[in-house]
């Protein structure tokens, strides 16, 4: 994430400071921040933390240490920082971790060295403690503009018992120029930086409490004569935050948590290319997800007894509740019981239409494209399971509810798939019906009857496919015109089959959007007087 993160101090001396920053390097480190470093000016410390590997490296010069970086450093001069508003010792190098997976360099100091980055984090300083204050003084804000980047500050205190009011006031802000990226960053930026002000919070009060226990302030304040203010000033009140928490590895632990938090916040969040608009498809399977979210999260808050309640589907059942499973499973393999098949009996569509031949092929495209109810019996439950993964590609996603294997027939309003053994009864009503067709799977009277070389395709040589509809007359009606398409699509042998699984996306689409506008137009060619309106 290309973005900066820094500790900042309100100096009652020098006013708003800069105390650390930490950012993000893509490129080689500059001069000055430990890339000509000598061989006797190796790397001091190293340790790795979440694949970032943590050094100190020698530096040109600080920012603040003495005439010569004042004049070729951005920062303030070393007359004007008192103990309060510095953050690390006069010749310290600074830190540097590395993370070894993006070869990106988080360096930490009290100021960038970049002139133009010095000035955004030195205007971010002052605003976050100045003017750009939330009520009660402490808390988060947002602001910023796109010339001097965009700011998360969240304001706080640090108990000081030699501070006027017992406290001094610092900021953590985060500035970068993507505003959308930073407020979708908000939640996650808060409770970490959040986390990193409790602990500094926490190890001030232990201090304060223990010198307030061995010498109270607040009495001898109060019997001390008055002092002027201005000769208070003059006094050595300011003291440094390592003091203030008794922690001489403070800026450490604050670079590695600033650099994680650059490193974590960069992550959270990926960019999608998407090409053009989803489909319905993907809509609907959106829907089914977000439903199971909330079911599950329902199961997850109710109560152990109420869990022990849930209904169990019966063994051979297990399709009846196949709808409620995310619909780009294959066949919804993860539902129940269902297992998925170690191989694929029926390939593709144009493989079915081989298998069972053109006009067999015709008169169940034409059902199962007219809505109408699709079953197969067959002792073979992966071939059924197989024959309803390939046609189930002919129609949208939320158009399709399978039974893939049950032991008694179910009714159409349950499932337009069904999948039954060689023994069960259909109802006379549904052989008799014209929006039902039924396939059956008998043993080939011939072995040879689809010789093929490979295993799969000698399994169907064994099988002989029968395709029966209650009204002979429904094969030969023009069907829609996406029939036909299809058939076009699966005839043409220039067209390979992922290329004929795209037709059959953009045919789908085409078909819905089409009765999508053809629901609609009735109703916007009303005129007023025909609705009833003046």
């Amino acid at each position: 994430m290309n973005a900066i993160v820094a500790l900042c101090h309100f100096c009652e001396l020098h006013g708003p400071r800069t105390l650390f920053c930490t950012e993000v390097l893509h490129a080689p480190l500059p001069q000055g921040a430990g890339s000509e470093d000598g061989p006797g000016r190796g790397e001091r410390a190293e340790e790795e933390e979440g694949g970032i590997r943590m050094s100190s490296r020698g530096r040109a010069h600080s920012p603040a240490e003495g005439a010569s970086a004042e004049s070729s450093s951005p920062g303030p001069r070393k007359s004007d920082m008192c103990e309060g508003c510095r953050s690390l010792a006069a010749g310290h190098p600074g830190y540097i971790s590395h993370d070894k997976e993006t070869s990106i360099k988080y360096v930490s100091h009290q100021h960038p060295n970049h002139p133009q980055l010095f000035s955004i984090v030195r205007q971010a300083c002052v605003r976050s403690l100045s003017c750009e204050v939330c009520p009660g003084r402490e808390g988060p804000i947002f602001f910023g503009d796109e010339q001097h980047g965009f700011v998360f500050s969240h304001t706080f205190f640090i108990k000081d018992s030699l501070a006027r009011g017992f406290q001094r006031w610092y900021s953590v802000i985060a500035i970068m120029m993507d505003r959308i990226y930073l407020i979708n960053s908000w939640p996650f930026l808060l409770g970490k930086i959040r986390g990193i002000i409790d602990e500094l919070q926490g190890k001030a009060l232990k201090v304060f409490e223990a010198e307030q226990f061995g010498c109270p302030q607040r009495a001898q304040r109060m019997n001390t004569a008055f002092t002027p203010f201005l000769h208070q000033r003059n006094g050595n009140a300011a003291r440094s935050l390592t003091s203030l928490t008794n922690d001489d590895s403070l800026w450490a632990c604050l670079h590695t948590s600033f650099a994680w938090l650059l490193k974590a916040c960069g992550s959270r969040l990926t960019e999608k290319l998407l090409e053009g608009a989803p489909t319905e498809d993907t809509l609907v399977q959106m829907e089914q997800l977000a439903d199971l979210e909330e079911e599950s999260e329902s199961w997850g808050d109710s109560e152990a007894g109420e869990e022990e309640k849930a209904p169990v589907l019966p063994e051979g059942a297990e399709g009846r509740e196949l709808t409620k499973c995310p619909a780009d499973s294959s066949l919804l393999s993860d539902c129940g019981n269902w297992q998925p098949r170690k191989l694929s009996v029926f390939k593709s569509l144009r493989h079915m239409r081989q298998v069972l031949g053109a006009p067999s092929f015709r008169t169940l495209a034409w059902h199962v494209l007219m809505g109408n109810q699709v079953i197969w019996k067959s002792r073979d439950a992966d071939l059924v399971h197989s024959a309803f993964e390939v046609l189930r590609t002919m129609l949208p996603v939320g158009c399709v509810r399978i039974i893939p294997y049950s032991s008694q027939y179910e009714e159409a309003y349950r499932c337009n798939f069904l999948g039954l053994g060689p023994h069960v009864q259909i109802p006379p009503h549904v052989l008799a019906s014209e929006f039902a067709v039924v396939v059956e799977v008998h043993p080939a009277a011939r072995s040879s009857l689809h010789p093929a070389g490979s295993e799969d395709e000698q399994a169907l040589g064994k099988h002989e496919f029968v395709v029966t509809s209650g009204s002979a007359v429904a094969a030969d009606r023009a069907g829609p015109t996406i029939l036909s398409k299809v058939e076009a699509a699966l005839t043409n042998q220039n067209l390979s089959v992922d290329v004929v699984d795209q037709c059959l996306v953009c045919l789908k689409e085409e078909w819905m959007k089409g009765c999508t506008w053809k629901l609609l137009s009735p109703l916007t060619a009303l005129t007023p007087r025909d609705t009833g309106g003046s």
